[in-house]
């Protein structure tokens, strides 16, 4: 029986990677830059993507974040980083626009945690992230595109380096916060690799 299974698999693997076409690869750069005179953070996540069939995405993914903070002669810097993978299925529609479906993981190295009171930097802890989501590409031309997309952290780690940017919050009657929702938005710069 297991020597059935196991043909059988193999089978199944070369009858789906026969329907599997790499029509293309492209390459995304995902960017943040904020600071003020007291603060400041900078992001760079870029992703390399193999298109599938013409409306499949898969590929890896990278981020770095530095973020730095002088606040009443209380000096800090910390810098955020990993990797994981991501998949977009997309729908063309007629024109430059297309939807698009994500799945994205992310494993990074967090230095603090959001769940000690007023946010106080902890041990490192590596963070998982896993977001689903969607969003539209637009084609600028041939060669470049943009990805804009909302993307809901289903894991939702307490030492998430992303709660920061979770921006669908809900207020009570007299405007404070009750609950944070985990979801965030991303817009991605996408160059086609010849």
């Amino acid at each position: 029986m297991k020597k059935f299974l196991f043909v059988f698999l193999i089978f199944t693997i070369q009858d789906i990677t026969a329907q599997i076409d790499l029509t293309s690869q492209e390459l995304g750069i995902e960017g943040y830059f904020g600071a003020s005179n007291q603060s400041g953070s900078f992001a760079i996540g870029p992703k390399y993507g193999f298109i599938l069939n013409e409306n499949i995405a898969v590929g890896p993914s990278f981020r770095i974040q530095r973020n730095w903070s002088n606040n009443l002669g209380n000096s800090y810097s910390q810098t955020v980083y990993g990797g994981g993978a991501f998949a977009h299925i997309r729908y063309k529609s007629k024109g430059k626009s297309t939807v698009y479906g994500a799945v994205e993981f992310e494993y990074l190295r967090s230095p603090y945690s959001f769940a000690t009171p007023n946010q106080q930097l902890t041990s490192k802890k590596w963070a998982p992230t896993l977001f689903l989501g969607g969003g539209f590409l637009i084609r600028v031309n041939k060669v470049i595109g943009i990805n804009a997309g909302i993307l809901y952290d289903l894991i939702n780690a307490k030492n998430s380096p992303f709660r920061s940017s979770y921006f669908f919050k809900q207020k009570n009657q007299a405007g404070v916060v009750t609950k944070i929702y985990p979801v965030i938005y991303r817009l991605t710069f996408l160059f086609k690799i010849p």
